[in-house]
């Protein structure tokens, strides 16, 4: 995230809590944001996102290790679900959760490509 005092701009890696298009219109959960590229259309205003959930019985979630925080965290322990995408808007975006480091972030797009294939 930026240290912009106006509007911060997330960043990849960080953890940030906002709506769930999932579950209906007060649901909230924390997105791993995966890409907020300058210079690209809607940069700062809309990002690529991972959902986290804390279920731990499905198959192919990646664990987010503690040493992987970097600043932060969540109150339960989460994972990240690959195949979870969505485009959410920044003013979707409730609250900043954290930071988690480049190789858990590296290591979450390569799962969500693979479910692409």
């Amino acid at each position: 995230m930026t240290d912009e005092t106006a509007t911060p701009i997330f960043e990849r890696g960080d953890v940030v809590y906002g709506d769930d298009p999932f579950k209906g219109e007060d649901d909230a959960r924390p997105w791993l944001i995966l890409s907020n590229h300058e210079g690209r259309p809607f940069h700062g205003e809309q990002y690529i996102a991972l959902t986290l959930t804390t279920k731990s019985w499905m198959d192919g979630l990646i664990e987010i290790p503690e040493e992987s925080w970097l600043r932060g965290g969540t109150p339960d322990e989460s994972r990240i679900v690959p195949w979870g995408v969505q485009s959410i808007d920044h003013e979707d975006i409730d609250f900043w959760q954290g930071r988690v480091d480049t190789e858990l972030v590296d290591e979450a797009v390569a799962a969500f490509v693979e479910e692409l294939q």
